[in-house]
């Protein structure tokens, strides 16, 4: 069964389909683009109907236009709209209002992807479960995502990301969610609002399209969470809280051990235990909401957490690695987390602390001595206290086990200058000049972290590191 037929998409969006064409899923990038795939030509960077006839020579079964582009045939298989956007809000809209599936909302201001990922584990176990690919979580995201969904979908998880007052209500409103979570609420994108009161507002905006007493579950140990919790009252919703400060799913103890993170956690004065095959509190926190969430739709519980006890983080979001710089002397490897995507004072910390409770490993490589490393990129729309909330980064507790910090941007130059002497690595205005050399300020038995807003590109780093040898990423 086809994803749209041209009659199907022609009715959803109000267009004119040349052609009797029937394609299997929605794209917008010809780098990626499968055959049978609807390509959608978004007016980006550059305008997508640039692209259209590559993405038909590349296989795709039609194309969402608003005219016909040079150089194709006007009888090639298209979907023909007055906005290119707007017919894809359209096809997202008419993809929601055609399924059965128990819709779930994602947003907040770290772990939104990684808590995404987790839903996407447990619930994939138990129905057909449909997801935001990446962090496919914006204006075109999100309705691609819907186009995406087929009918027959059991559960769908929808990422609903903002960097500007006003962009997650028309998100919410779009997906309907049956359900909503809100992971966190942190000084992230303060540029665009006055102070975090004004991005808890924004974030506690993705309940207002769940239905009368829907689940809301939201964090309880954020400085805003009052906010998010009349939220809740106003709109007469099922409020949830969780965290050590959770009225409902409440964090108890949570003990890292080597790459395992065990959580007890009490449920309706019930207790709950489960584990995390990655180390990090904030993977927990995030557990915990995605768990809350679960039972709260009426899925297994006891079948989520035994699917949870094996995830592990996505790429760029502290995903663990072992590089073996030896292809014949097993034991010269170093440990690598790549939290190379995104970053904000808040995961910052976090990935701070995870790096401080590593274990190292001695006896091995030119030093013999193995260290916690961080190469650390700038964080981005700060605002006016940008240069402040870097240069705090030194006063982390978590500074105190981490050997050497090596730092990467301008607004990184605060941090550095802080740095205690022993601790200060090297300061470069960008990735690329920290790539040269690499090899000299890392060794075999380290654990390094990269963390860094995307805009940094605090993956060449990585892959830079990866390049030395052999990735292990089952250890």
């Amino acid at each position: 069964m086809s994803l749209w037929t041209a009659a199907q998409a022609a009715e959803a969006t109000g267009g004119k389909a040349v052609g009797d064409w029937a394609v299997d899923g929605v794209s917008i990038d010809t780098r990626t683009i499968e055959a049978g795939d609807l390509f959608v030509a978004l007016q980006a960077a550059r305008d997508g109907h640039d692209f259209v006839a590559q993405a038909l020579e590349s296989g795709a079964g039609a194309a969402l236009v608003s005219r016909v582009p040079e150089g194709v045939s006007a009888d090639a298989p298209l979907l023909i709209v007055d906005d290119v956007l707007k017919g894809l809000e359209a096809l997202g809209a008419a993809a929601r209002a055609r399924t059965d599936a128990i819709v779930i909302g994602i947003t907040g201001s770290v772990g939104k992807t990684s808590t995404k990922e987790m839903m996407l584990a447990m619930l994939s176990a138990q129905g057909r479960t449909h997801a935001s690919v990446a962090s496919y979580n914006n204006h075109w995201g999100v309705p691609l995502t819907l186009a995406r969904m087929p009918a027959n979908t059991e559960y769908a998880i929808i990422e609903m990301g903002m960097n500007h007052p006003g962009e997650i209500l028309p998100l919410t409103t779009l997906a309907q969610p049956h359900a909503a979570l809100i992971t966190t609420v942190a000084a992230a994108h303060l540029e665009a609002f006055d102070n975090i009161t004004g991005i808890a507002l924004e974030k506690a905006s993705i309940f207002d399209s769940l239905p009368i007493g829907a689940p809301a579950v939201y964090n309880a140990d954020v400085e805003t969470s009052a906010i998010l919790a009349a939220k809740t009252h106003d709109k007469r919703l099922h409020g949830i809280a969780f965290g050590e400060n959770g009225f409902d799913w409440k964090l108890k103890t949570l003990s890292i051990q080597g790459d395992t993170t065990v959580v007890q956690a009490e449920v309706d004065d019930k207790p709950l235990l489960f584990k995390l095959a990655t180390p990090g509190r904030h993977f927990a926190m995030n557990a915990l909401g995605a768990l809350a969430v679960v039972q709260a739709i009426g899925a297994d519980l006891a079948q989520a957490v035994a699917v949870l006890g094996t995830w592990t983080p996505y790429k760029g979001r502290g995903l663990r690695e072992v590089i073996q710089l030896d292809p014949v002397e097993a034991q010269q490897r170093l440990s690598l987390i790549d939290d190379s995507y995104n970053a904000n004072p808040t995961s910052m910390a976090a990935s701070l602390e995870v790096l401080a409770g590593a274990q190292t490993t001695d006896g091995v490589g030119r030093i013999g001595k193995g260290r916690r490393i961080a190469f650390l990129g700038d964080m981005k729309e700060l605002g006016e206290d940008a240069v402040a909330l870097h240069a705090g980064i030194a006063h982390l507790p978590a500074v105190e086990d981490i050997d050497v910090i090596h730092c990467i941007g301008p607004l990184m130059r605060a941090l550095y200058d802080l740095l205690p002497e022993q601790k200060r690595g090297l300061w470069t205005e960008t990735s690329d000049e920290m790539c040269q050399g690499l090899r000299d300020r890392i060794d075999a038995g380290d654990v390094v972290l990269a963390k860094g807003s995307l805009s940094m590109k605090l993956g060449a780093v990585v892959d830079a590191m990866r390049k030395m040898g052999h990735p292990i990423t089952d250890v």
